[in-house]
């Protein structure tokens, strides 16, 4: 995830993020044979079968996950895209009504503030949005929300809707022809869809307008593109937390696991390290609460709580009886850089991780660069798998330490506000040889620095083809319930101007190739010259390779491979 924040009494920060999902690219081939015809059929046939089984099972995270995995195998496949679709409006609206916030916004939002906040989304649209903003497929994405939404049991339960399934059928009719009925050309000509919509419900299903408004809300920036999405009042909170690195919990990354919170990583430092608790553990239950009948979101709202607050859970370790744990919540620093070492001692290589660009990277990451020369640092890892994005003057700002002249990235926007051109400056520029890893999670801010890298010629990347989410978000509070919106401002191109969306940054030695250097099927210098043109002019001159079929250092192939690499560099420079 990118980011690029401007002062908060602007109203506005701007934020370049990488969500959970994406559509793979299109891609242009030859038309298929007939044999290869049939075989995709029966394929996608069998994929709209598993989707249906996930989908009738209320399973709508795993059936969206499912149908974008289906995309990138049949990218063109309307069938598909429309349950993808589906899906994703199910599971937006789950999870908005797991949110506290938000539903503390149905019950409090009175019909004409939830009208004024429709109607302030769509005015930050048409100021802000990448293109020309389509209002009427926004309004009719709007309307489909609301269709979706009508046979959401989640939906209907909550806002008590009592009616039978004939009403709410004639409703759903009812709407589809509302959106027949009008050519929506303006902002204003949205807002009097939205607002016949509402009364409409109201009237037929006795639904309160706020319900169908804030469908409405929802669906305008989340129709936009992939990236763009309202943000309930603690998403909102969350963001800033991430951008500022920061924030009052426990200290733990998780996520569902078989009725239980897996423990994908405590942070350093926090409540949770000081009271024993690993990553890889499960927490089974809140408060005496089972996770079990709770969705991840009710569970990880459990957790969180004001600073000094105490929070009880119930964690097991693999092997291990369960045990009941009460952790005071605390402010949490979420270190911008992990396992600073020098990890080849011989050689001088150094190793550093960035979970993710923040605040304090740049800042952190010059500090730590000092100490690992004082170690006697000769060359540098720097590993970005995993890594989503963050700030965008932080990827900025940790390219332009590397990087000693010229430019870093552009992004091109609708308004002139939007287009900028980052040069690097060469005061302050480190000339320690480099490597860089990026795989499939690598994305946005990670790739606007890998990108600087590689057509800088500067250093080597190593790993898997990145995400490729090449557009910038604007982080945008709306006027009511604490609300807010992500939307898409700009795309972003690499130094020599290649566009990042549905693309990515292809490494200069593929991963796959560390493998096989890890096997002792090929040596380092082989990998090396396999990438051929693409080779670094930096990286090569005199290597010594480990003789093939000697033991890896680790079980990491890739990070193998980059210290292999790393460590024939030539000396480091300040």
């Amino acid at each position: 995830m990118l980011t690029r924040v401007f002062a908060r009494n602007l109203g506005f920060s701007l934020v370049v993020a990488v969500l959970a999902t994406s559509v793979a690219a299109q891609t242009f081939a030859p038309p298929p044979a007939p044999a290869e015809l049939t075989v995709a059929a029966e394929q996608i046939t069998s994929l709209l079968r598993e989707g249906e089984s996930l989908e009738l099972s209320g399973r709508w995270g795993d059936a969206l996950t499912h149908y974008e995995e289906a995309l990138r195998e049949h990218p063109n496949d309307r069938v598909l895209a429309n349950r993808f679709d589906v899906a994703r409006l199910h599971y937006s609206l789950e999870q908005r009504y797991d949110d506290r916030s938000f539903r503390n916004s149905v019950a409090t939002l009175r019909s004409r503030e939830s009208l004024d906040l429709y109607s302030d989304m769509l005015s930050k649209i048409g100021a802000h949005y990448y293109t020309d903003p389509p209002w009427h497929d926004l309004s009719s994405r709007g309307l489909r929300a609301m269709d979706i939404a009508l046979t959401d049991q989640t939906f209907l339960t909550t806002n008590r809707v009592s009616a039978g399934s004939r009403q709410i059928e004639q409703l759903r009719g009812d709407l589809d022809q509302l959106g027949k009925r009008y050519m929506i050309r303006s902002r204003s000509d949205a807002v009097a869809v939205a607002s016949q919509a509402a009364q409409m419900a109201r009237r037929q299903i006795n639904l309160s307008e706020t319900a169908t408004l804030l469908e409405f809300t929802a669906a305008a920036a989340g129709g936009l593109d992939h990236y763009s999405a309202f943000l309930t009042a603690d998403q909102l909170r969350d963001v800033y937390s991430q951008i500022e690195g920061n924030f009052v919990g426990l200290g733990v990354e998780l996520k569902a696991d078989n009725g239980a919170l897996l423990i994908v990583h405590v942070i350093p430092g926090s409540p949770a390290k000081k009271a024993g608790i690993l990553d890889g553990d499960r927490i089974v239950a809140v408060d005496g609460k089972s996770t079990a009948t709770l969705s991840t979101d009710e569970a990880a709202a459990l957790l969180t709580g004001p600073e000094g607050s105490t929070c009880r859970v119930t964690v097991v370790t693999s092997g291990a009886a369960p045990r009941d744990l009460a952790i005071r919540r605390a402010h949490v620093e979420v270190p911008s850089l992990e396992d600073i070492k020098i990890i080849n001692a011989e050689y001088g290589v150094a190793y550093i991780r960035i979970p993710a660009f923040q605040k304090t990277t740049a800042r952190d990451l010059e500090a730590a660069l000092w100490d690992l020369h004082r170690q006697g640092m000769r060359s540098l890892v720097l590993d970005l798998r995993g890594n989503p994005g963050g700030l965008l003057t932080a990827s900025v700002e940790v390219a332009d330490m590397f990087v000693a002249e010229g430019p870093i990235v552009s992004t091109r926007g609708r308004s002139e506000q939007e287009n900028f051109n980052y040069r690097a400056q060469r005061a302050g520029t480190w000339r320690v040889p480099l490597v860089v890893l990026i795989d499939g999670d690598s994305a946005s801010a990670s790739e606007i620095f890998a990108a600087a890298i590689q057509d800088a010629r500067r250093g080597v990347v190593i790993g898997a083809r990145s995400y490729g989410k090449g557009s910038v978000q604007g982080i945008f509070p709306l006027g009511y319930a604490g609300a807010g919106a992500r939307i898409t401002t700009a795309k972003f191109y690499s130094p020599l101007g290649h566009p990042i969306s549905n693309v990515g940054i292809t490494p200069d030695i593929d991963a796959r190739r560390a493998t096989a250097v890890a096997q002792g099927t090929q040596s380092a210098a082989g990998a090396l010259a396999a990438t051929g043109e693409n080779v670094r002019e930096v990286a090569y001159r005199g290597l010594n390779t480990t003789p093939a079929g000697a033991a890896p250092a680790s079980s990491d192939a890739t990070l193998d491979l980059a210290i292999e690499v790393a460590r024939n560099q030539p000396v480091a420079q300040l």
